[in-house]
């Protein structure tokens, strides 16, 4: 049984036919409804999936993948394009003019504006001559791996919202999110560690916390883990004084075959299902995890590459470096967050633009472009897809009468990606001359996603799970196309 056939009676009525087909009337409005997916959940079910099997099993994709990972760094606040990727040259000229300019971000709809130039230069990097601003030299030697997306769109200008639909595919809570739907589809190869792993700023995790690596309507065994870099990688797994494996062993054991009698006496057991499978997990890592986090065990040349030994880059290069002994494990989805809920602790510059985006680009650029090197010189980039940015970007206006600090803006904005069967050296899209929109090749956050799942081999029209009466989609129903332009 798979774990979509592990959740009968929801009670909707689409889904009870669904399930029991209703005669012969059923079976073909069944048919009409739902013909890819049936064929999928058989698919499924021909792998022999079970409630109690382990749900993150490696699975065949959907077609021949280019990426076998995903590594997302997540800007967490907002980055402004217009000061690190997207080069607008007449914003520097305009700087501290009022103009006529619609804007609507956190301080609400406005007609006129006063224009913040962009304040760090931009210089051409590697063959491409890709323009690059002043914050970001170490990623610019990078430009040629990369493919700039600067016409993202997103649905809402609000912190929570925008966080939500860039990892879930929706604007509001309980969905699955990215990471979620990439095991769902695929499973895990290494059986000992997590197949989606979290790693958040030490000053904190984001606004709406776990809503934003949750597994939603999914079983949670497909939510993320939270992995520290330093110390023990997950709390409260070592086993408890006086308790050894074997003892651990024979209790879950135990359990399990407590649980197996009360799965008989159920219908829906997905949760119950998760919940083993968990333990399970747990059980492996207790000897897996350790070796898999040990980063001060790498050369002092890596140490030295990703900056670890350098005051403001030793955290993210230590998260950076654990993303790649991740990966090389196996791992299908790390996510690691540059920025915390509190202050100036992530890339939300409203007020103080310079003292803010100093900080968190020192913080990072070294650590980013370490990792896309380590990953180049040792094969792995060919198959891992690295995403950088946030929720949304910034305005080319002021936010308040006085400073540099710029509001939100979700109607245009820069994400990149790289590796993974990813152009390198190019640019796609456009915002107007003021970095104020999206106006050539305008896309949308889930096809963002379409590209990831495809390149993964996932179709992104088919990857369903059945919930609340449809066949839901990280895509939504409607659906997404990938951003063909970058894909090699």
């Amino acid at each position: 049984m798979s774990q979509q056939q592990g959740q009968f009676c929801r009670r909707t009525r689409r889904e009870f036919l669904w399930q029991i087909g209703a005669g012969f009337t059923g079976l073909g409005l069944t048919a009409l409804l739902d013909r890819e997916g049936f064929l999928a959940r058989q698919a499924r079910a021909a792998d022999g999936v079970t409630p109690f099997a382990n749900p993150l099993a490696p699975r065949h994709p959907m077609f021949a993948p280019k990426a076998k990972s995903v590594i997302f760094l997540f800007m967490y606040g907002g980055p402004s394009h217009v000061d690190t990727f997207d080069y607008k040259p007449l914003l520097y000229d305009l700087d501290g003019k009022t103009i006529q300019v619609k804007t609507k971000g956190r301080g609400g709809s406005k007609n006129e504006g006063r224009v913040v130039g962009p304040k760090w230069k931009f210089k051409p990097y590697g063959q491409s001559g890709k323009m690059v601003s002043d914050l970001f030299p170490n990623i610019g030697q990078c430009v040629d791996d990369i493919a700039f997306i600067h016409s993202m769109t997103a649905d809402s200008p609000i912190h929570g919202s925008a966080m939500l639909q860039m990892n879930s595919g929706k604007i509001l809570s309980g969905s699955p999110c990215m990471g979620s739907w990439v095991n769902y589809g695929l499973g895990s190869v290494n059986q000992n560690l997590p197949g989606f792993v979290v790693m958040l700023d030490p000053t904190g995790g984001p606004i709406s916390g776990a809503k934003n690596w949750s597994s939603g309507y999914m079983p949670a065994v497909y939510q993320g883990t939270i992995l520290r870099s330093s110390g023990a990688p997950i709390l409260d797994l070592e086993r408890q004084k006086g308790v050894t494996r074997e003892m651990q062993r024979d209790f879950l054991d135990a359990l399990g075959g407590y649980n197996q009698q009360h799965h008989l006496a159920r219908i829906d057991n997905s949760n119950l299902a998760a919940r083993i499978s968990s333990y399970e997990l747990a059980y492996r890592m207790q000897a897996s995890a350790p070796e898999a986090v040990d980063v001060d065990s790498e050369s002092e040349e890596i140490k030295e590459l990703y900056g670890m030994n350098e005051k403001k880059t030793e955290n993210f290069a230590r998260r950076c470096i654990l993303a790649r002994r991740l990966v090389e494990r196996g791992v299908r989805f790390v996510q690691l967050y540059s920025g915390g809920n509190h202050n100036d602790a992530n890339w939300d510059a409203h007020g103080d633009l310079v003292k803010n985006h100093t900080y968190h680009a020192g913080a990072t650029d070294k650590p980013v472009a370490a990792l896309l090197k380590d990953l180049k010189r040792s094969g792995l980039l060919d198959t891992t897809l690295v995403i950088w940015g946030g929720e949304f970007g910034r305005q080319p206006t002021a936010e308040y009468k006085e400073g540099t600090g710029r509001d939100h803006n979700a109607y245009g904005f820069t994400m990149w990606m790289a590796g993974g069967g990813i152009k390198g050296g190019i640019s796609v899209g456009e915002t107007d001359e003021l970095g104020g929109a999206a106006v050539k090749d305008r896309f949308a956050v889930k096809n963002l996603h379409a590209t990831v799942l495809q390149q993964l081999g996932l179709d992104p029209e088919r990857l369903t799970y059945f919930q609340s009466g449809l066949n839901q989609k990280l895509v939504g129903v409607e659906g997404a196309e990938p951003i063909h332009q970058i894909i090699a």
